[in-house]
Formats: structure tokens, C-alpha cells, sequence
């Protein structure tokens, strides 16, 4: 009723100094996307599309580490590389969620992008707040689809030999590769699912910022062209980031698949990104920061006068 996750099995002296790299990461991801969430929800002026959006980027960013990152801290610190299967299928379908659900999601935040400016007087009528609320709700949707479709494809095989996964979690390609029966239909959804929810929305990121380059070319002020560029590039960075990440993982031919690739992948997705997420987004925004700093002035004048 178990499955073994060996982890970073091969660096036996390095388990330490893992443990408190991925604690580190994970502490500095929760507080980073805490922030947000606390900073977007306290600062009406902040209560825009844009913002909306980078809300439920932080929400998945949470659901993703702290999916991954406890188990992975146990097996480091303890050594305790087992987990039971309901552990197990529990870890891929919030990671399915957590990806697929990001796919959408930055489509629709590259759309925000768009309308801001490539139809500036529109845009109001372009993003409201009904249709900012369908399109969060269509990417989760489309997670938990996604999700409970490979759930049922798992549960019914047979899972039969050495439960041994020679990963950092319990993902969905490892997963099916314990499989004593056919994974032809599995690895045949992965592919089509992967095009529709991976390659189309990264094909419309991309062609959205064509139209959004040009349009900025087009603006005579460089301070305009300068603020332009800057609310783009912080979407842009998180967009080549996790869909270079992700889609490299699962879309490559398997006879290229290499163990230690996928495992390097992996932290990149399930720590680095939501890790980076927030510093990208803070660092590179003026009104975050401005937020911030107005939240803590906040914070520090109530502390003086109790």
C-alpha cells in the first residue's frame, strides 16, 4: 500500500544541505505569495484585472510548493521515502491542477496585456470584472478536468513489481511507468492534452506579444515605451520560465528522457517558479513595491502608537 520515492537517493552526504535549501525555498515562496495575496487585498487602487489574475497566480503557487515541498523535506531530513498511494495520487492531482490551471491562467493575463495596449480605450469594456472572474474560473476548471480525467486513467491499472519512483514526487509520468498494463492510452492523452492546454495557450501568449511589441514601437514617448515594457517583461519572464520548464518535460520523446533532467525540471517548476514568481512580479513593479512600502509605513505607524 506504499510507494518508495527516492528523491535525491544518489547524494546521500548532501541531504542536509538539501533540506535547507528546499526549506529555504519554500519559506520564501509562502511569504512571497502571501504578501501579494495580503498587499492586492488590502490596497484598493491595486483592484484591478492585472491584479486579479496575479492573485490566482499566487493562490496555485501556494497549492503547487506545498504539495511537493513537505514530502520532499521528510525524505531529505528523515530519510522516510515512502508514501501510501492516497499520498501519492493526492500529490499528482493537485500538481495536475497546479499546471495545467497556470497554462490558462497566464494566457488570460497575457490577454490583460493586450487590451491595456494594444486597445487602450477599450480596455475597461474589454476586461471587466465578470469576464475576469470567467476566465480564472474556466483555468481552474480546465485544471480539475484535466485532473480528475487522469485520476480515473491511473486508478484503473494494475500496479504490480518494484514501487520504486526515481523521482522527486509522485508526478504523473513516473507514476504511470509502475503501470503492469498498457500506458499507450495514457501517454496518448498527455500528448493531446499537453497541445491543447500547453502548446495553444503558449501559440497565443506568443502571438499576443507580437501585436504588443508592435504596438509599443509605435509610442513616441519613451517613458512610454519604458513603462509598457516593464509591465510586460515580468509576465513574460514567469511565461518562458514554466512553460519552457514544463513542457520540456512532458512533451519531449522518451527515448531523450533522462532521470537527472527530469529531476533538475522538477525544482525548477515546483520551487524555483513560485519562488520567482513573486520577486518578478514585486521587483519589476512599481506599484507593488509603492503598495508595499505604504502596507509596512501602515504596519510600523499602528506598532508606534500602541
Amino acid at each position: 500500500m506504499e510507494i518508495i520515492v527516492l528523491g535525491f537517493y544518489e547524494c546521500p552526504d548532501l541531504q542536509l544541505i538539501l533540506f535547507m535549501m528546499f526549506l529555504l525555498m519554500y519559506l520564501v515562496a509562502l511569504l512571497g505569495n502571501l504578501t501579494i495575496l495580503t498587499v492586492i487585498f488590502t490596497i484598493p487602487h491595486l483592484h484591478t484585472p492585472m491584479y486579479y489574475f496575479l492573485c490566482n497566480l499566487s493562490v496555485l503557487d501556494i497549492t503547487f510548493i506545498s504539495t511537493v515541498l513537505p514530502k520532499l523535506l521528510d525524505i531529505c531530513l528523515t530519510g522516510n521515502q515512502s508514501i501510501t498511494y492516497t499520498g501519492c495520487f493526492t500529490q499528482m492531482f493537485f500538481t495536475i491542477i497546479c499546471v495545467d490551471a497556470e497554462y490558462s491562467l497566464l494566457a488570460s493575463m497575457a490577454y490583460d496585456r493586450y487590451s491595456a495596449i494594444c486597445h487602450p480605450l477599450r480596455y475597461p469594456y474589454l476586461m471587466n470584472a465578470s469576464l475576469c472572474v470567467y476566465l480564472a474560473l474556466v483555468s481552474w476548471c480546465i485544471g480539475f478536468m484535466e485532473s480528475f480525467m487522469f485520476l480515473g486513467m491511473i486508478s484503473q491499472k494494475y500496479f504490480c513489481g518494484p514501487r520504486v519512483i526515481n523521482h522527486l514526487f509522485c508526478e504523473l509520468r513516473p507514476l504511470i511507468e509502475l503501470s503492469c498494463t498498457g500506458t499507450q492510452d495514457t501517454d496518448l492523452a498527455i500528448k493531446i492534452t499537453g497541445v491543447l492546454f500547453g502548446f495553444v495557450p503558449f501559440a497565443f501568449i506568443i502571438m499576443s506579444y507580437i501585436f504588443i511589441i508592435s504596438s509599443i514601437l509605435c509610442i513616441r514617448s519613451n517613458d512610454g515605451k519604458r513603462k509598457a515594457f516593464s509591465t510586460c517583461s515580468s509576465h513574460l519572464t514567469v511565461v518562458i520560465l514554466f512553460f519552457v520548464t514544463i513542457l520540456g518535460v512532458y512533451m519531449r520523446p522518451k527515448s531523450t528522457n533522462s532521470i537527472k533532467l527530469d529531476k533538475v525540471f522538477a525544482v525548477l517548476y515546483t520551487s524555483c517558479i513560485p519562488m520567482f514568481n513573486p520577486i518578478i512580479y514585486s521587483l519589476r513593479n512599481k506599484e507593488v513595491k509603492q503598495a508595499v512600502y505604504q502596507m509596512r509605513n501602515h504596519i510600523v505607524n499602528k506598532m508606534g502608537l500602541i
